[in-house]
């Protein structure tokens, strides 16, 4: 035998000895060591970039569909997916109807008010008064003197502003609305508060990628999307006044001065709102809003579910600063960890 041939030969073994290597590990994932998810199109980024990184540490094959935060919660509640995540807390009748669900604070970012415009400048000032005149049709103008008044000195064109707006039941929309509310009594008492409202103006699109796109194409469109997507997509956005007065932007720092103003999380892990924070934190950008993933305490797939998502509330959360998602604050994190505790086979 040449030494060509035992060569060869040598080189088809170690060929050989990889694929049974490989074989052996798909055949080693467990049966049931695979998820699905759906829901909120805001957290979405997160969860991609934490797809790999689970399945590499914790040998979980995790599929998510953004499809928003409506979607998600009808899926988890017919038990079409293994869980759901939504921006908007569940209310009674949705907690009732999922029979059983428990909701996890997972993730903690902002919402952005995007904009877009070759003459505008970057970080507009806006307040939430203004804020609520633009999405009631009542400032129809870059340069209606509302806005013009907070922004001296900077030029700010004759131009048609276009709302745009979530058209599908978004968790993205709850956060807004849930802020006008705060600072809006016309508001308030008008389109009110909800994952879905009766929109005095505009046009609609569906998820965050499809306002992000609207807005791409609209000159003087404005629109409310989650921080990520605003950034991905280059787009200009505001900077909005806060309690203290600050104009803060939806940034890592003003994400976590709204969330420093939580001190306690209610014992059934109900909604945390945090729009509006109080003027102690003179940094907080005062549209923040925490995510939800949303798990039937009773499942086949508990442990599993349980694995992913203490994984994601520990070691995931070093992935979102980079996505501008904050780490949740400690007191949150404990009482998610708890709830996270209740889930069972």
């Amino acid at each position: 035998m040449t030494r060509k041939t035992i060569t060869l030969l040598g080189v088809l073994v170690t060929i050989a000895g990889a694929l049974v290597a490989v074989a052996g590990s798909a055949q080693a994932r467990p049966q049931g060591s695979e998820l699905t998810g759906a829901g909120s199109s805001f957290v979405a980024p997160l969860v991609a970039a934490w797809t790999s990184k689970v399945d590499s540490a914790l040998g979980l094959k995790v599929t998510y569909g953004p499809i928003g935060s409506g979607g998600g919660i009808n899926a988890i509640t017919n038990r079409t997916v293994d869980f759901g995540a939504s921006d908007a807390p569940l209310t009674p009748d949705q907690f009732a109807a999922c029979k059983g669900c428990v909701q996890i604070p997972w993730a903690l970012s902002a919402t952005a008010i995007a904009y877009n415009g070759d003459a505008l400048p970057n970080h507009v000032h806006l307040t939430g008064q203004v804020i609520a005149g633009i999405f009631q049709g009542r400032i129809k103008h870059w340069n209606d003197p509302a806005i013009k008044k907070l922004n001296k000195g900077k030029g700010l064109p004759d131009l048609n502003i276009t709302v745009i707006h979530r058209s599908d039941n978004s968790g993205t929309t709850y956060n807004l609305t849930d802020y006008l509310t705060h600072v809006s009594s016309s508001w308030k008492s008008g389109p009110g508060k909800g994952a879905a409202v009766n929109w005095p103006a505009g046009i609609g699109a569906r998820g965050s990628s499809g306002v992000a796109a609207a807005l791409k194409s609209t000159q003087g469109g404005l629109t409310y999307v989650d921080v990520a997507y605003t950034l991905a997509n280059h787009l200009k956005f505001a900077a909005i006044q806060n309690k203290a007065g600050t104009y803060a932007l939806p940034g890592l720092t003003g994400i976590k001065s709204a969330a420093a103003t939580i001190n306690r999380v209610a014992p059934d892990n109900g909604g945390i709102s945090i729009v509006n924070p109080a003027k102690t934190q003179k940094l907080a950008y005062p549209i923040c809003t925490f995510t939800y993933v949303i798990i039937p305490k009773q499942t086949s797939k508990a442990a599993e579910l349980k694995r992913f998502v203490n994984w994601a509330l520990t070691k995931g959360q070093a992935s979102g600063p980079r996505l501008l998602f904050q780490p949740i604050p400690k007191v949150v994190l404990k009482a998610s960890l708890k709830t996270t505790a209740l889930i069972h086979g």
